[in-house]
């Protein structure tokens, strides 16, 4: 991989910022269409938060397809070849299907309808930004703590004082490094789940294994909490090592932009083990979720289900 892809992607992730609040060229419309026809309490200094990136999941899964066909893992003329092609037809080439976009607007009132029926009061943001995880995990460190600072100023303006949110990239990125990088950054980050309540939880699927968030089972301390919400509600199918706290490996996405046939491989083995213990996979990720689907290609008979989507409170 060559230093000029590096560059070239730090320019188009920081140029879509500029332009949308987004790090790919998407139309932002995507992130609001899942509020339509829903109450919110406005006033109230709780929001709940999706980054947008449950909605931006399956238009970057297209985006390392068209990474992959225009061979960046080669470097040199091909990467920017893609590079020009992501900035030119980024618009077309990211759109993710009417299919993709309902699926994760399902997930996401999904877990409004959970904390509503639970009697959580919140709000939504109009104009909600994206957390910047992607330049940190870019390693673009500088980028992403200029980037943090003007994100917690939205925040701060918008009288925020409570974030709920709803994947593990985004709870990292604000729990863990908002207040490394952002020093005056006060404002109290809890996931979705740590608001359920495991009495009042039942489980539509009848037979499952659990891939982890990498993030969620070993910096965010979550493992036990999903456990607790879906252990002796459902027949959840464990190994030791396969899906143990420490040992279960990762979906591949963290180098999907960077190396997307490695991602590729590595979304590949990992279904592979899985399927040992159960064809039906929950994931608890966005970017796990599109990771693992096309990790599954070629494997029969496998479906891959968010947690949000196999969990509904009972009031």
């Amino acid at each position: 991989m060559s230093l000029d892809w590096f560059r070239a992607l730090r320019g188009v992730v920081l140029s879509s910022l500029r332009d949308s609040g987004l790090p790919f060229p998407v139309d932002k419309s995507v992130c609001n269409g899942w509020r339509e026809g829903l109450a919110f309490d406005e006033g109230v200094g709780t929001i709940l938060y999706t980054s947008c990136l449950y909605q931006l999941a399956p238009a970057i899964e297209r985006a390392v397809a068209e990474l992959e066909r225009f061979g960046v893992t080669k470097g040199g003329v091909l990467a920017r070849l893609a590079v020009v092609g992501t900035r030119v037809f980024g618009k077309a080439l990211l759109r993710p299907s009417d299919e993709d976009v309902n699926r994760a607007y399902g997930v996401i009132r999904s877990i409004y309808g959970m904390l509503r029926t639970l009697g959580v009061r919140f709000r939504v943001l109009d104009n909600e930004p994206y957390s910047g995880a992607l330049l940190y995990e870019l390693g673009f460190v500088d980028d992403f703590a200029d980037y943090a600072r003007e994100v917690y100023k939205v925040f701060r303006d918008n009288s925020v004082n409570e974030i709920i949110t709803i994947d593990p990239h985004t709870q990292y990125t604000l729990e863990k490094l908002y207040p490394r990088y952002v020093p005056e950054f006060n404002i109290r980050v809890r996931s979705y789940l740590d608001y359920l309540d495991s009495g009042k939880v039942r489980v539509k699927l009848g037979e499952f294994t659990i891939h982890d968030s990498c993030l969620y089972a070993r910096y965010l301390n979550k493992y036990d909490l999903i456990r607790g919400l879906v252990r002796g509600k459902a027949n959840v199918k464990e190994d030791p090592v396969l899906t143990g706290r420490d040992t279960s490996h990762c979906c591949g996405g963290p180098i999907e932009s960077t190396y997307p046939s490695i991602a590729g491989k590595v979304s590949a083995n990992r279904v592979r083990e899985l399927v040992k213990l159960s064809r039906n996979i929950v994931v608890q990720c966005p970017i796990c979720y599109v990771n693992l689907r096309r990790g599954s290609q070629g494997i029969d008979g496998v479906k891959i289900y968010d947690l949000a989507e196999v969990m509904e409170v009972i009031g």
